[in-house]
């Protein structure tokens, strides 16, 4: 296989994996709304530090790379940050 051809198959493989991500990334979104529901009839508040925490430090410690624990770290804080915010689109709507 020549170079342009490594180079194309490579960049299927990241088209399939971001399509792969998307759909996580909105799987993920979904389980939180459905969360926030619950914690909305519980009476219980919607935000929990401790917990996006302890999920942050899981998902650092269980990395093989090679992103490094401070990528790890900004991409997890990013996807608990836009599920909340679709959470808490769908509980003010």
């Amino acid at each position: 296989m020549d170079g342009t051809r490594r180079i194309e198959h490579w960049r299927t493989e990241i088209d399939r994996v971001d399509e792969d991500l998307l759909r996580l990334f909105n799987e993920r979104a979904h389980y939180a709304i459905e969360i926030g529901l619950e914690k909305r009839r519980l009476g219980l508040p919607i935000e929990v530090p401790e917990r996006e925490a302890a999920i942050i430090r899981l998902m650092v410690s269980h990395n093989h790379g090679p992103l490094d624990g401070e990528a790890v770290e900004r991409l997890f804080e990013a996807v608990i940050g836009e599920s909340r915010v679709a959470e808490e689109a769908m509980l003010s709507g």
